[in-house]
């Protein structure tokens, strides 16, 4: 059986993928953030939330010594950070400076491969954090990639709907075109290596905008070449399917889809096993941990649920996490600062207030001297504690970042409508425009991503056809009337 056992409720965005290493679990968003969390009892690190990035996060995979996690972004930037200090080691920037959408790493640890919206692919070789090689596919967006496990080879699947399989060198060894039809989400090996004389096999599974996963046995012949085979296609789930992951024995296959859905799949036989329905929302990723029988899973209602594996065939009945280890909503907290709906709208001694019921009494002089008021609360940064106010204790520095993250958590909580939250900034919109995509953000931000972008849309990642931007009046209005009733 498969028993939830903890919901994680820490991101304020879309959760779009969970990672795994054999003590840390890993989880990034929308919401610009990554978090890590103890497996033992699913508490954050003190370092957590990882705060690097300046739009959303999509991707994020531990190195298989767990001692670096990588993390990629609309930014166009692959960072690495280090488990042991939660400090950025690297910052990769994606040739051509396009959004980038998948990173991962090889089994050994000495290639990451980074996917973008633009089609190029980037393997950079990840002891020396250089660019190693570049490719591209044009005309489509690469959103899944994944190594075999003799971290030779690795396959990518795209938005056009196939799955490509390169060499280091990016040479392309083999296309299997249209094997989703409208689109690949998703694509990871199992971990098992089958060989003769004649043939090494692997085992693939991908997933994509056809509703449907399928195993594949892609095997190298003797002669060098590659060929591909589907073995199964599973149909348990009945909307798009826009995650997988292999067990680390290889024998169970989990998805997650539009439809709210997570299955877990005797990979081997091809039957369903589990279905289940916690989620409120779309799912968007999944993940087997190496070392325990755990399953994590995201989510676009911003919540991350583990699940445990149980053995139902050996009578063993594995122990729940204590209550305590669940991380409860933002409903909990009792500030009194939480009092007014806006943040942004504080003043400074609102701010002083929050300071002292938050045990952060001791800032209280800091911040007005500084004149922090509700907007400059929302945006303060590590750096800025330490260059601009003068905060040297990196305990303090983490404790205000974690407890403003607390109010943002709130706020989100309190119902702020999602078409007035800007799709860049995930804030509140004070003075909106249109974009020739047809969608409504924040004009600061969007210039700004208009400025750095090469004119692509961020929500469809296509080129916008004029940089023109026409304020949104009725946007506007609508958002001071909703803020005038709350």
């Amino acid at each position: 059986m498969v028993s939830l056992i903890c919901t994680l409720q820490d991101h304020r965005d879309d959760v779009n993928w969970c990672a795994f290493s054999a003590q840390l679990l890993a989880t990034c968003s929308g919401d610009k953030t990554v978090r890590v969390y103890h497996t033992r009892d699913f508490s954050e690190l003190a370092f957590s939330p990882l705060e690097g990035h300046g739009y959303s996060v999509h991707c994020c995979c531990f190195s298989p010594c767990g001692q670096f996690l990588a993390s990629c972004s609309t930014d166009a930037t692959t960072l690495v950070w280090s488990m042991a200090t939660g400090e950025i080691e690297a910052v990769l920037e994606h040739p051509g400076r396009s959004p980038v959408r998948i990173c991962v790493l090889s089994p050994d640890s000495v290639h990451l491969v980074s996917g973008a919206s633009d089609g190029s692919l980037a393997v950079w070789d990840f002891p020396s954090k250089q660019l190693r090689r570049t490719g591209c596919v044009s005309d489509t967006t690469m959103v899944a990639c994944s190594f075999s496990p003799c971290g030779q080879t690795f396959v990518t699947g795209s938005t056009y709907g196939d799955l490509r399989v390169w060499d280091l060198d990016m040479n392309q060894l083999h296309a299997e075109k249209n094997a989703h039809d409208l689109g690949v989400t998703c694509c990871t090996f199992a971990p098992n290596i089958l060989s003769d004389s004649q043939v090494v096999q692997f085992h693939l599974a991908s997933c994509g905008q056809d509703s449907h996963v399928k195993i594949w046995a892609m095997n190298k012949l003797s002669s060098g070449a590659f060929r591909m085979q589907l073995l199964h296609t599973l149909t348990g789930q009945s909307a798009p399917v826009l995650s997988c992951a292999y067990s680390p024995d290889g024998q169970m296959l989990v998805s997650g889809s539009v439809d709210k859905t997570v299955t877990v799949y005797d990979a081997k036989n091809a039957e369903l096993l589990y279905m289940l329905n916690q989620h409120e929302r779309y799912v968007t990723a999944c993940s087997f941990s190496p070392t325990s029988p755990l399953i994590a899973t995201g989510s676009m209602d911003k919540t991350v649920n583990i699940w445990r594996v149980e053995d139902g065939c050996g009578g063993h009945v594995g122990k729940s996490l204590p209550e305590e280890s669940t991380v409860t909503s933002c409903q909990a907290s009792t500030s009194a600062g939480r009092s007014k709906l806006l943040v942004s709208d504080w003043s400074e001694e609102d701010v002083s207030v929050w300071l002292s019921e938050e045990g952060l009494g001791g800032l209280v002089d800091t911040f007005r001297t500084n004149n922090i008021d509700g907007i400059e609360l929302l945006g303060l940064t590590k750096e800025s504690l330490l260059s601009e106010l003068h905060i040297e204790s990196v305990g303090q520095r983490s404790k205000v970042l974690r407890k403003v993250d607390e109010l943002k958590n709130a706020s989100v909580c309190l119902g702020v409508p999602d078409e007035f939250l800007c799709p860049i900034t995930r804030e509140l919109m004070r003075e909106p425009v249109l974009a020739a995509d047809g969608y409504s953000y924040e004009k600061e931000a969007i210039a700004m991503w208009i400025s750095t972008k090469n004119r692509s849309s961020p929500m469809t990642n296509l080129p916008l056809l004029t940089t023109l931007l026409t304020p949104n009046h009725t946007l506007k209005m609508a958002i001071a009337r909703w803020r005038t009733s709350h």
